[in-house]
Formats: C-alpha cells, sequence, structure tokens
C-alpha cells in the first residue's frame, strides 16, 4: 500500500518521549530533574565562555588597538609621473579613460591624483581629488585640473 498525505508516520522508534522533569520519585526524573547535585549547572545556565578555571580564549588572545572608522572612503591613487608616461601631451585624462586602459581595476570611491614623480606635458586631469603638490606640478607644465563631484 503507498502512503498517502493521511497515512504518513514516523519511523518506528524514530521518536521519542519528553523527558518530564521534576514529576516525582516514580517518574525517574524527580528530585534534581537529572541534573546531578549542586554545582553551576545544576543552579542555571553555565556561561558558554567559560573553559573550567583555563585562562578563556578572550584573555588569551592580544587586544586590536585604536579603531576601525565605518565609513572610511578608499580611493584608487594615481602618481603624476605615471600620467606623464602614459599620455600625449594636451590629452584629457578621466577615471573612465584610466580603468579602459588598465591602469586601475577598480575605483572604490573616487580618483584621488597624487603628486610622486615629474609631469612635463599638459594634460587637463579629471579627478575627484587631488594633492596639491600634484596640482601645482600639473599646472606648472601648462595644464590643467578638473575636480569631478563628489566622491
Amino acid at each position: 500500500m503507498a502512503n498517502e498525505i493521511h497515512t504518513l508516520a514516523p519511523a518506528p522508534g524514530s521518536t521519542h518521549r519528553r523527558k518530564r522533569l521534576g514529576r516525582g520519585i516514580g517518574s525517574g526524573h524527580g528530585k534534581t530533574s537529572t541534573k546531578g547535585h549542586k554545582g553551576n549547572k545544576a543552579r542555571g545556565n553555565v556561561n558558554p565562555n567559560f573553559e573550567g578555571g583555563q585562562t578563556p580564549l578572550h584573555r588569551r588572545l592580544p587586544q586590536l588597538r585604536g579603531f576601525r572608522p565605518v565609513n572610511k572612503k578608499v580611493y584608487a591613487l594615481v602618481n603624476i609621473g605615471l600620467l606623464n608616461t602614459e599620455f600625449e601631451a594636451g590629452q584629457t585624462v578621466t577615471p573612465d579613460l584610466l580603468m579602459q586602459m588598465g591602469i586601475l581595476r577598480d575605483l572604490h570611491h573616487g580618483l584621488k591624483v597624487l603628486g610622486t614623480g615629474e609631469i612635463t606635458r599638459p594634460l587637463t586631469v579629471h579627478t575627484h581629488h587631488i594633492s596639491e603638490g600634484a596640482k601645482t606640478k600639473i599646472e606648472e607644465a601648462g595644464g590643467s585640473v578638473v575636480l569631478l563631484g563628489n566622491a
């Protein structure tokens, strides 16, 4: 006979009766209610971090100092020395162009241009942030800097 929805039942021996604790000596689970005699385990909940008197893990590990900012912004960084070697004079440098050329892998929260290296070509640089040194070097080389929107 096939099992039908109204004849379904657990396999024999797979279910057990609930332990009824503290219901008298005849139940087999009376008096101490299967908890043994005295001690923390008999009286209440044991702290799950308690390791039996051994120095607990949270005290054995070194403390991490300082804090990590929740809203920290990470910028894709490019030095002007790289821009000088990769671009021709008079060219416009944008974050999208840097991504297409494979110079940047990910923009994160925006592009920041840093001043390491020398620049000899006039370039128009579109960026979210720029260091003061990089800005002066680009402008001295005859280029210009365009700051993009919030990033």
